[in-house]
């Protein structure tokens, strides 16, 4: 008797339709070669990738098979070396922590907060090492500095103190991930509310100095309070990614609000344009001469680095 073609075409269909609907999962560690992914039951199962696939931690996927299928994402972060390479950091976040201690490099937190507003993330700043005299004169300008612009927490991971305000804040439901330069204690910090994970923290000269990075694979972890935290390789600078001159008009810490004073520009770069509310701001000392000038220096980068953009693509031509 010959096999009836139609039910075994109707069963490869099936079996061909069960295998397309894949399982949905999260992408919880990369380890360059492979994804580990978490389902929705609690299974967690390691996926081959290619070196350069694209995928994060975060991204949200189906597991067809042996094939990743990345979803939409709502958010990505990304930063640019100091070579100008950029480099995706994780995705689906929605707060940032930046965390800063003594020696932090100068720019570091006004970069990151326009970073992180423009990739649509809550910045907040993490103020390390409160446990050093020296960090209280640090403390003392960043609340000056910033307060009314993102929370700010100060703590000490060496003596675990502070910390609880920061689980609070992830407590609601957030995913984030912390970015500093090398040396500020961001591995030492997520060994304390991640413990169970026990990161190598490396070993430094001198704990106020800037040490050498020593996570190696980024890996999102659950915190006991709620929220989530991707732990990514450390990196010494943060620059603009795809900023725009308007976007750091909008998003530079300080220039939130002006009131009921408007720019008479809606593309006003508070340079000097006529009716800048900025400007006036300035002039009146409501925002500090200092931090006006950093904005300029900022932008001034970022419209040099638009020319040279500019300039590349006329060469090509």
């Amino acid at each position: 008797m010959k096999p009836d073609r139609n039910k075994t075409r109707c069963s490869e269909s099936l079996n061909s339709s069960d295998k397309q609907e894949g399982r949905p999962g999260l992408i919880v560690a990369h380890h360059g070669v492979a994804v580990e992914v978490l389902f929705e039951t609690g299974e967690r199962r390691m996926v081959r990738v290619k070196r350069n696939s694209g995928h994060v931690v975060g991204d949200d996927v189906v597991v067809i098979a042996e094939v990743l299928k990345q979803m939409p994402r709502k958010t990505e972060l990304l930063r640019r070396d100091a070579r100008g390479g950029i480099h995706l950091v994780a995705a689906n976040l929605d707060v940032l922590g930046i965390v800063v201690a003594p020696l932090s490099p100068s720019g570091f937190i006004d970069r990151a907060i326009v970073a992180a507003r423009v990739a649509e993330l809550q910045p907040f700043l993490v103020v390390n090492k409160c446990d050093l005299p020296e960090t209280a004169e640090l403390l003392t300008e960043l609340i000056s500095t910033y307060t009314g612009s993102v929370p700010i927490f100060p703590v000490s991971a060496v003596e675990n103190s502070g910390l609880a305000a920061v689980e609070q804040f992830f407590a609601v439901g957030h995913r984030g991930a912390f970015v500093g330069t090398t040396g500020v204690g961001k591995s030492s910090l997520l060994n304390v509310l991640c413990p169970e994970i026990e990161l190598k923290v490396g070993a430094l000269s001198d704990y106020k100095g800037q040490g050498r990075h020593t996570t190696t694979v980024s890996t999102l972890h659950a915190l006991s309070g709620g929220g989530e935290l991707v732990d990514t390789p450390g990196f010494r600078d943060f620059g603009l990614v795809e900023i725009t001159e308007d976007d750091l008009a909008i998003y530079f810490p300080g220039f939130e609000g002006h009131g009921e004073i408007t720019c008479k520009f809606r593309n006003c770069r508070h340079r000097s344009e006529p009716g800048c509310a900025v400007i006036e701001r300035v002039s009146q000392g409501l925002i500090l001469a200092e931090r006006y000038a950093t904005y300029l220096e900022i932008l001034t980068e970022v419209e040099k680095e638009k020319a040279e953009l500019r300039s590349k693509g006329w060469k090509n031509q």
